[in-house]
């Protein structure tokens, strides 16, 4: 067994605790002690990235008990990537609020750290109900950051995230109780090798638990139709818990990949053959619903009244674009969507860290599309802006152009190929009129003093706008250093494409 594979659970487990432990005492010290383990969990993403970037999968079976009796932890490229992705932002999340917003409420570095456990736990396990454990450790501490600062919009916004999410988790239960029922297992390696086998009077109960698997998982991925909870509930909460919030669809759409390759893919189970009665289960509703979401999640773009609203909306257009890419079920498609991934994690919270600032400089008029006086610090912001919406839009040379590129040259071989590249292209042009707009509202059309609200007389420091800074830099990073990247998501998309090595890494040599 790999130790390093259950630390970066037991890393943010631990900070919690002591954050807890030491509640009391002055916030700076908490605050240094949150970002250093946040840095701590960079570290133990990057060495676990190393480690597994020859293509060995890595296992940890907690109390030494063999798959698929114990529970095993999982490490292969996907999960180091999703690490490395949830660490990069957490850490200019958290910066964002060590400025202020960590105080509105009580115990935000504790939820922070837990948070961050349960979105550790969902990429490393190898199990069904330990998935299960990990999205509810995930979600009862986002329950406590989505209200954290309370006010009225907040607290219905979070009322109705957490009814949904309930609703989830039950799903979820009878999913997990049927495919136990079912094989008598939750490993995924063990159901990926029995569902290869499922005698034909359990093909219809075990396509339903999928199905109903896969409901939960687009619940969590905000795939349409279950999308409604997010734009309020991203919009309404603090800046920096939104700006964290922009990795958790990413959760679902990881395990919609992972099941969909692993368990329901054309080569899921073992190398004696492919599940024939599972393969295909998920592939004819993931592509038109992932196209429907791109397009819906524009149309609210368009119509959004205020900046964080928007930037909630594009949260919702970039899952549509990310699981379009993993539709196409193409080593190419994939490794476009593994690229897209993090750049639409980086871009999302940069705007929610930025539309925090405008709505400072702007006072009464907060960060709703209307003309206003000219604020406090505009250049820098209205820079920031722009490089931003250049980002989300999609528009060249920076990641969200390569992103796109990767995804229609992937597309071009598939059935649907117009379809794809009429929505992508066309949903493109969207984002760039409704961002355009965006800034010509908040930046150009202002008023004189005496007509608008008056803006408080305070700029945002230089010092205030680096968390925002950071998350363009790592983007442009990804720009920079797109070939590279690239060539590590096509080895992670192969990797998937091959579910047998992850069965054999998990359950080994069976009799």
């Amino acid at each position: 067994m790999n130790h390093l594979v259950i630390a970066p659970i037991l890393l943010p487990l631990l900070a919690g605790i002591l954050l807890l432990m030491f509640r009391r005492t002055d916030i700076r010290p908490r605050r240094v002690f949150s970002v250093a383990a946040v840095l701590g969990q960079i570290g133990l993403a990057l060495s676990l990235l190393q480690a597994v970037g020859e293509g060995d999968i890595l296992t940890y079976a907690l109390g030494n008990w063999p798959a698929p009796y114990g529970i095993v932890l999982v490490a292969d490229r996907l999960a180091a990537w999703m690490l490395m992705a949830t660490a990069l932002v957490a850490l200019f999340a958290l910066l964002h609020a060590c400025r202020g917003s960590d105080v509105a409420g009580r115990h935000f570095h504790v939820l922070f750290q837990l948070q961050l456990m349960g979105l550790n736990g969902a990429f490393l396990t190898g199990d069904l109900f330990n998935l299960f454990v990990f999205f509810e450790v995930l979600l009862l501490a986002s329950y406590g950051l989505v209200l954290h600062g309370g006010g009225r919009l907040r607290t219905r916004a979070g009322l109705h995230y957490v009814v949904l999410n309930l609703a989830g988790s039950s799903l979820f239960l009878i999913a997990v109780g049927t495919l136990y029922g079912l094989f008598g297992t939750l490993n995924m390696a063990d159901l990926a090798v029995k569902m290869a086998a499922v005698s034909p009077e359990n093909l219809g109960p075990a396509r339903a638990a999928g199905l109903l698997l896969f409901a939960v998982f687009a619940l969590k991925a905000a795939l349409l139709p279950l999308h409604l909870w997010l734009p309020a509930a991203y919009a309404e909460t603090s800046a920096p818990v939104a700006a964290l919030f922009a990795i958790m669809t990413k959760v679902g759409a990881y395990c919609i990949l992972r099941v969909s390759t692993l368990m329901f893919g054309a080569q899921a189970g073992d190398i004696n053959g492919p599940a024939a009665g599972m393969a295909g289960l998920i592939e004819p509703w993931l592509l038109p619903l992932a196209l429907a979401t791109l397009f819906l999640g524009l149309l609210g773009v368009l119509a959004a009244r205020g900046l964080r609203q928007q930037a909630a909306y594009l949260v919702v257009a970039s899952v549509g674009s990310l699981l379009t890419a993993f539709a196409l079920g193409s080593a190419d498609g994939i490794a476009a969507g593994l690229y897209y991934l993090p750049h639409s994690t980086f871009a999302a919270a940069a705007m929610f860290l930025l539309a925090d600032h405008i709505a400072r400089a702007r006072g009464e008029l907060a960060d709703r599309f209307e003309p206003g006086p000219a604020m406090a610090g505009a250049p820098p912001l209205g820079g920031l802006f722009f490089v931003t919406a250049m980002l989300a839009a999609g528009l060249p040379p920076l990641s969200g152009f390569v992103g796109k590129f990767l995804l229609l040259k992937a597309a071009l071989v598939h059935p649907a190929w117009p379809w794809i590249l009429a929505l992508v292209l066309g949903g493109g042009l969207l984002g760039v009129i409704a961002l355009a707009r965006s800034g010509s509202l908040l930046f150009m059309r202002t008023l004189p003093p005496e007509e608008g609200a008056r803006p408080p007389a305070a700029r945002a420091s230089t010092i205030a706008l680096m968390p925002a800074i950071g998350l363009l830099l790592l983007a442009l990073a990804l720009a920079v250093l797109a070939g590279p990247i690239h060539a590590l998501a096509t080895a992670t998309a192969e990797q998937l494409l091959q579910p047998y090595h992850y069965v054999h890494a998990v359950l080994g040599a069976r009799p």
